[in-house]
C-alpha cells in the first residue's frame, strides 16, 4: 500500500508490528536514514539491537545470498519482543529475494524495513510494496520540514515552550539545514535549556545554530554595512577558508544592499520595505537590517549599489587583479561610506 506524506509521519512514529514491512525510498539519503532509524526504534525499543532483535543485511549481501532475508525474517530470537530485518540500499536487483520473502511472510515473522534510492514508478520493488496488502511504501523527498514536523522534533527533544519569534527562526533553519544538522541543533538547544523553564528565545536559537557559510556571509555583510572596517580582513579570510568565492561575496553584498535600498526608499518605512523583501528576511535579522537601512539612507545606498555594480563588472572582466583583493577593497570602501 502507498502511504501519503501525512500518513507516513504517523506510521513512522507508531508503526504497526502486525504489518509485514515498509519500503522507504527517495533521493535524500540523510532524510531516509533518519526516518528508518525512527521506525526501527519505535518497533524494537532502545534495547532491541543489544538483544539481537535487529538484523542488518546490505543489499550487496542479499544479491549474493538471496535466502538470507527469508532466513532472518522467519528466525526465532533468544530474547522476546518484536524483531526487525533491515535491508539497506535495495533496488530491483534484489527484487526476487524480497518478493519471495514478502510472499511467505506470516504473523510472528520479523518486520522488514527496506531503504532505497530514487525508484521509478515502473520499479518492480516499488510496485511490490505499493501493491502489497500487508506492507507499505512511501517516498521521502527533499522538501523542507513542515511546522508540524519541526514541532514534533522539538517535543521529542523535550522542548515544549518556544516563543513565536524563536519558532519563526527554527522554521528558517529547517529550510537551510540538512535534517541531520537540524536535529543536532535541536538537541543542542535542548541541552542548553536543561533546567530552564522559560520559553526559547531567538537569541538562544541563534546561539545554538551551526555557523554555516551563509551565516558567516551575513556576518560579513553586517560588518560592512555597520562600518566596522577593521573586521573586514579577518571575516573575508574566514569565508575564503570555507570555500566562498569572491563572486559569491559580491553577489551577496549586492542582494543585501538592494534590500536595504528598498527598505530605505519604502514610503511605509524600512520595516514595511523589509517585510516585502523576496526572499523573505529572517526575523532574527529584520531589526538589524532596519537599523542599517536607517543609518545609510536611500542616497548613500544608491551610491553603494553603483560601487558594487562596478566591482561586479571588474570581477567579470579580464582584470589581472586578484579577485579577493578587488572584493576586499570594495568592502572597505563601503564600510568607510557607512561611517561618513
Amino acid at each position: 500500500m502507498k502511504l501519503s506524506a501525512r500518513d507516513a509521519r504517523s506510521f513512522f512514529a507508531k508503526p504497526d508490528p502486525k504489518k509485514a514491512g515498509l519500503l522507504i525510498y527517495g533521493p535524500d539519503v540523510m532524510r531516509i536514514a533518519l526516518r528508518r532509524q525512527e521506525v526501527i526504534a519505535a518497533l524494537i525499543g532502545p534495547n532491541g539491537d543489544d538483544e539481537m532483535r535487529l538484523t542488518r543485511i546490505p543489499a550487496s549481501e542479499l544479491r549474493k545470498e538471496p535466502a538470507a532475508l527469508m532466513d532472518a525474517m522467519t528466525a526465532r530470537g533468544f530474547f522476546p519482543g518484536q524483531r526487525v530485518v533491515f535491508i539497506e540500499e535495495a533496488n530491483d536487483t534484489t527484487f526476487k529475494a524480497i518478493d519471495a520473502a514478502m510472499t511467505e511472510w506470516r504473523d510472528g515473522d520479523a518486520f522488514v524495513v527496506i531503504t532505497a534510492g530514487q525508484l521509478k514508478p515502473t520499479s518492480k520493488l516499488r510496485k511490490l510494496f505499493e501493491g502489497h496488502k500487508n506492507a507499505f511504501a512511501t517516498a521521502i523527498y527533499t522538501d523542507p520540514p513542515s511546522r508540524d514536523e519541526i514541532e514534533e522534533t522539538l517535543r521529542k527533544a523535550g522542548i515544549s515552550d518556544v516563543s513565536p519569534d524563536a519558532m519563526s527562526d527554527l522554521l528558517d533553519l529547517g529550510r537551510i539545514l540538512d535534517p541531520g544538522d537540524f536535529r543536532q541543533t535541536v538537541e543542542k538547544l535542548s541541552l542548553y535549556k536543561h533546567g530552564d523553564t522559560t520559553a526559547v528565545t531567538p537569541d538562544e536559537v541563534a546561539l545554538n545554530a551551526p555557523l554555516t557559510s551563509e551565516t558567516a556571509l551575513d556576518d560579513a555583510l553586517d560588518i560592512v554595512a555597520e562600518g566596522r572596517f577593521q573586521e573586514i580582513g579577518p571575516i573575508l579570510t574566514k569565508l575564503q577558508g570555507q570555500g566562498v568565492q569572491p563572486v559569491r561575496l559580491c553577489i551577496g553584498a549586492n542582494q543585501h544592499f538592494r534590500k536595504l535600498y528598498a527598505a530605505a526608499s519604502d514610503p511605509g518605512g524600512p520595516e514595511a520595505g523589509l517585510s516585502r523583501a523576496r526572499p523573505p528576511v529572517p526575523y532574527m535579522r529584520k531589526d538589524r537590517m532596519t537599523r542599517q537601512a536607517r543609518g545609510w539612507g536611500a542616497v548613500k545606498l544608491e551610491q553603494a549599489l553603483k560601487l558594487l555594480t562596478d566591482t561586479d563588472l571588474q570581477l567579470r572582466s579580464a582584470s589581472q587583479s586578484p579577485e579577493m583583493a578587488v572584493v576586499e577593497r570594495a568592502m572597505i570602501r563601503l564600510a568607510m561610506m557607512a561611517r561618513s
